[in-house]
C-alpha cells in the first residue's frame, strides 16, 4: 500500500514538473516559435502545449534507448505517456530499433497503426524517425594542436613507453559494462601471459549518484576487481590497470585520448555513448581501434570501423582485446578513416539543423493533410440544398465509411 502511495505521489511530482515546463514556455511562445522537448523527463510536455496551441511546431526526442513494448506495456501509467507523446509533430530517436520500439507500443498498446514513417490514429499522424546525435569534432581536433596537449601528450608518452595503452571513459553507472570490461581484460591476461607486462588499462570512471546504495555496491565491487587483477597480475614496477574516480581536464582527456591504442566501450545499454565518438575524432594520426558494444547506439553508426562486441561475453571481450592489440597497422588505419569520416560528417549540430528542417517540414505536411479532409456538413444546409434543386440523387450505403 505504502508501495502504491509513493509511487502515486511520484507521478503527481511527474505531472506537476511537466506542468511547470508548459507555463514557461507558454508564457514565452510567439507565433512560429518551434519547440523541441528531450528526454523522458518531458513526456507530458508536446500534450500540455498542444493543449493551448494546437498550432504550435513541437518535436519531441529521446536520448535514452526506448525498450521493446513488451517492457513498456508494464508501466502503469504507459497511456498517458504515449498518447501525450503522440501529440508532438516529430518524434525522434537515436536509432531505427528505439524508434521502432517506439511504434510497435503505440500499435500493441493504443491500438493505433504503425507505418514506417510514423504512428496514425483516426486521421491524426506522428512522424517517427530515427536522428543519430554527434559531436563537435573540430573542438577535439584544435584541442589536440595546442601546446599544452602537446606537452600532456608528450608526458604520457614517456610514461607509458614500452607499454600499450587501453582506455576506458565512463560515468560509474551500471548501464556502463565496467565491471565486464574488467573481466575480460582479466581474462584476456590470464591467457596471454606474454602481454602482462606490455599492456595497460587506464579506466576513468566518474563518480554519480554516491548517494544511493546501488551505485556504492558498484563502486565497492569495481575497486574489488581492479584490486583483485592488479593483485594477480602485477609486479613491483607496474600495475595492469590504473584506475581513477574522477574526471580529467578537457585538456588531459583529449591527451589520453591521443595515445590511447585500444578505446573499450563496453555499456550494457547506452542510447549514443559519444566516448567513442570523441576518442576517434582524436585518433587521426595514431589509428586506435574501437572495441564497441554492440547494446550502444553509436554501434550503429561507428560499427564499420570498430570491433562489436557483446560484454556479457567474457571470452568474447577478451578475443576482441586480443584482436585489436594484435591488428595490422594498414587495417587500424582504414578502420579509422571511416569512422573519422562518419563523426566529422554527422555533427551535433547537423543532427539539430536536420531535426528542426524535418519538423518544419513535418507541421507542414501535417497542417495540408488537415486541408485535405472535406469539411463537416451542417443538417440545415443540406435540407436546403435538397429542397432547393431542381435534380435529386439520393444513395444508400449499407453500413460505414471508414
Amino acid at each position: 500500500m505504502c508501495r502504491q502511495i509513493i509511487k502515486g505521489l511520484q507521478w503527481s511530482a511527474y505531472q506537476e514538473a511537466n506542468e511547470l515546463f508548459a507555463q514557461v514556455i507558454l508564457n514565452a511562445y510567439q507565433h512560429g516559435d518551434v519547440v523541441w522537448c528531450h528526454d523522458y523527463h518531458l513526456m507530458l510536455l508536446p500534450s500540455k502545449l498542444k493543449e493551448e496551441h494546437p498550432g504550435m511546431k513541437v518535436g519531441w526526442f529521446l536520448h535514452t534507448p526506448f525498450p521493446s513494448s513488451e517492457i513498456y506495456r508494464m508501466l502503469p501509467v504507459r497511456e498517458e505517456l504515449l498518447l501525450s507523446v503522440l501529440s508532438a509533430d516529430l518524434v525522434g530517436f537515436h536509432t531505427y530499433d528505439y524508434a521502432r520500439h517506439f511504434v510497435s507500443a503505440c500499435s500493441r498498446i493504443l491500438g493505433f497503426e504503425g507505418t514506417p514513417e510514423g504512428v496514425e490514429d483516426n486521421g491524426s499522424f506522428t512522424r517517427v524517425a530515427a536522428f543519430p546525435i554527434g559531436i563537435d569534432p573540430s573542438r577535439f581536433t584544435r584541442a589536440l594542436e595546442t601546446e599544452r596537449v602537446q606537452a600532456h601528450i608528450t608526458e604520457l608518452r614517456q610514461r607509458f613507453q614500452g607499454r600499450k595503452v587501453m582506455l576506458g571513459v565512463d560515468r560509474l553507472d551500471m548501464i556502463k559494462g565496467i565491471p565486464q570490461k574488467l573481466l575480460g581484460f582479466e581474462k584476456f591476461l590470464s591467457e596471454h601471459q606474454e602481454w602482462r607486462d606490455r599492456v595497460l588499462l587506464v579506466q576513468i570512471a566518474v563518480p554519480t549518484r554516491t548517494d544511493v546504495a546501488e551505485y556504492q555496491r558498484l563502486t565497492s565491487q569495481v575497486h574489488e576487481i581492479v584490486g583483485r587483477i592488479n593483485g594477480r597480475f602485477g609486479t613491483l614496477g607496474s600495475v595492469p590497470i590504473q584506475h581513477l574516480d574522477c574526471s580529467l581536464a578537457f585538456t588531459e582527456l583529449c591527451a589520453l585520448y591521443a595515445v590511447t591504442d585500444v578505446c573499450l566501450v563496453t555499456s550494457l545499454r547506452d542510447g549514443m555513448n559519444l566516448v567513442s565518438y570523441e576518442f576517434v575524432s582524436c585518433q587521426s594520426k595514431n589509428a586506435g581501434v574501437l572495441v564497441l558494444s554492440e547494446f550502444a547506439g553509436a554501434a550503429q553508426s561507428l560499427g564499420a570501423g570498430a570491433l562489436l562486441v557483446n560484454p556479457w561475453n567474457v571470452n568474447d571481450m577478451a578475443a576482441a582485446i586480443e584482436d585489436a592489440l594484435t591488428m595490422p597497422d594498414s587495417e587500424r588505419r582504414e578502420r579509422q578513416r571511416q569512422n573519422f569520416t562518419h563523426v566529422t560528417i554527422h555533427t551535433a549540430q547537423a543532427w539539430a539543423d536536420t531535426f528542426v528542417s524535418e519538423l518544419n517540414d513535418t507541421h507542414v505536411e501535417a497542417e495540408l493533410r488537415c486541408k485535405r479532409i472535406p469539411p463537416q456538413l451542417l443538417p440545415i444546409s443540406i435540407i436546403d440544398s435538397f429542397v432547393s434543386a431542381r435534380h435529386r440523387l439520393i444513395i444508400l450505403v449499407r453500413g460505414s465509411f471508414g
